[in-house]
């Protein structure tokens, strides 16, 4: 057998990290860290989300938040203290640790993710917040007539 298993890569991942619980999460947000939502619309919609959370679907997160790509955010910088989030802290460990290869050293991940979060009772909204890629590209709603 040749590659490493999964729960090897994970492992690895969070040795890297150094993974906030929901109040230190909720904390830091106040403080200035982005929290970025990483989890489907269709978790975001079954589950609901974090206020303030900026949403970046996992498959675009490292093209949002590399500071040299063209097609970054404002936001992106190397000095960024980024908090990322899955509906339950798997994905967001592989997803931190790849921020952190692309040169952000201040990535992390909640721990549990979402269900930590929601379980901690910090705020909630049940609404489906767009991407920051739909935000960008769908125009505002007309206006009532």
């Amino acid at each position: 057998m040749t590659g490493r298993s999964i729960d090897a890569i994970l492992a690895e991942a969070r040795t890297r990290l150094r993974r906030l619980g929901p109040h230190e999460s909720a904390a830091a947000h106040r403080s200035g860290a982005l929290l970025v939502d990483i989890r489907p619309v269709a978790q975001r919609a079954e589950h609901g989300g974090i206020p303030g959370a900026l949403v970046i679907e996992r498959n675009v997160l490292e093209w949002r938040l590399d500071p040299r790509a063209d097609s970054r955010l404002p936001e992106a910088d190397f000095g960024l203290r980024v908090i990322v989030y899955c509906q339950e802290g798997y994905t967001s460990s592989l997803a931190a640790a790849a921020l952190q290869d692309l040169g952000l050293t201040e990535a992390t991940d909640l721990d549990g993710g979402y269900v930590a979060w929601r379980a901690a009772g910090l705020p909630t909204h049940d609404d489906v917040r767009p991407t920051v890629d739909q935000a960008a590209t769908t125009p505002p709603p007309h206006p009532a007539r």
